[in-house]
């Protein structure tokens, strides 16, 4: 990980504000989705890209009943 020396506060209802810098270099949008992790101690905040429930494989995927799956793992799960 690398330091981009910016700090923020957390607010009284908990949110965070990314600094628009930040935002601007990452090419995230107004309305992005993200993922949070936790990671020895650390709070790691990711940009959301929906994927295969199975394997996170991104590509070719469709929903079954609510579950976003490739169609890789749809054959495996058919045998």
């Amino acid at each position: 990980m690398r330091s981009t020396g910016m700090t923020r506060k957390i607010d009284d209802l908990g949110r965070l504000s990314i600094p628009i810098e930040l935002r601007r270099t990452m090419e995230m949008g107004e309305h992005q989705a993200l993922e949070i992790f936790t990671d020895n101690g650390s709070i790691v905040l990711r940009k959301y890209t929906p994927g295969c429930v199975f394997c996170g494989n991104v590509e070719d995927t469709v929903h079954f009943k609510e579950l976003l799956m490739c169609k890789d793992c749809i054959k495996e799960v058919k045998g």
